[in-house]
Parts: structure tokens; sequence; C-alpha cells
């Protein structure tokens, strides 16, 4: 029973070494997050090409929605004949409507 004891012991203790060290390298130093900050000039410098591609990609972008019909003018052509089929191009405006025979807004 004597050797188990001692068994027990040195198990123990071993555990304990290892959970020690464990947590003495977990800590963190301030060595460890010192970062250096790019000089003022670059930022510029990046924040000028980012918004000059932004808006480059933003004037490529439109913001009809898909399947919208887009308004035209009085007397623009508002449809297209396609054989027996009239397709439309644009939605005239209030108080006209589109002439399916002369394909215009009246």
């Amino acid at each position: 029973m004597d050797s188990s004891g001692l068994l027990r012991g040195l198990l123990f203790l071993g555990l304990l070494s290892v959970l020690c060290h464990g947590q003495a390298s977990q800590e963190v130093s301030a060595e460890d997050f010192t970062v250096d900050k790019p000089e003022p000039a670059a930022d510029r410098d990046l924040i000028d090409a980012l918004e000059t591609l932004l808006g480059r990609m933003h004037n490529r972008i439109s913001y009809e929605k898909r399947g919208s019909i887009p308004l035209c003018g009085m007397g623009d052509r508002c449809a297209m004949k396609y054989g027996p089929r009239i397709g439309k191009l644009c939605d005239c405006g209030r108080g006209a409507n589109c002439n399916s025979y002369l394909l215009k807004c009246i």
C-alpha cells in the first residue's frame, strides 16, 4: 500500500506541475501586441484609392429593379413590334397611353 500512495503522490505532483506550467505559458505581455502604425500619408493614399474605386463601381451599378419599365415622354417610341406580338420599351407617363398602331406615347 505504501507504493500506491507514493505513486499517487508522484502522479499528483506531475499533474500539478503540468497545470502550473500551462498557466504560466498563457500569460501575455504588452510586447506581444506592439503594432507598427503606418504613416498617415500612406493611409490617405489608400483612402483616396478606395474612394475612386468605389466611385467607379457606383457609376456602373444601376438601381432599377429587374422587370421594371422606365418612363418615356410624350411622342417617344414606347413599344416595338415583334411579328404578331408587341413588346414594351417604356411606360408612358400620366395621362398618356401607348398607341398600338403608332407605337408612340399619345
